[in-house]
């Protein structure tokens, strides 16, 4: 049997009850204070876009540029299209997610990824056949 997702000792369900206010007395002082200092017009139009898809059903996927949205219990089991700076990285939000901030999933930078070298790189090279 799986173990059930906790935050802070208390399941998702118990989260998502909690006022918005009470959840912040629960997460680390960095989000308590974004919280505590009041959110931006962007940050409440973007809950209020949230709130409006969570009454129509759920579906479809939110697209935003907010990469320091922290993620709120009444965000999980939604879609969200996370701006990374080139595109918009789909990501569905879970219960181990809470707390954290948006840009955390929607990484910026790629993986390096080196091609082979080119002929006449190296000094080794030229004795490579071609084909």
């Amino acid at each position: 049997m799986p173990k059930k997702f906790t935050y802070r000792g208390l399941a998702i369900e118990d989260l998502q009850k909690l006022s918005i206010d009470d959840f912040a007395k629960l997460l680390p002082s960095k989000q308590r204070r974004m919280i505590a200092r009041g959110f931006s017009p962007r940050h409440k139009k973007l809950l209020e876009k949230i709130r409006k898809v969570k009454e129509a059903g759920g579906t479809g996927t939110i697209r935003t540029h907010l990469r320091d949205m922290i993620v709120l219990p009444e965000m999980v089991g939604l879609k969200f299209g996370i701006y990374n700076g080139k595109e918009f990285v789909t990501v569905d939000t879970v219960p181990e997610m809470v707390g954290h901030k948006f840009g955390e999933f929607a990484q910026t930078r790629k993986k390096v990824v080196h091609g082979a070298p080119g002929l006449g790189a190296t000094r080794s090279s030229l004795y490579v056949p071609l084909k």
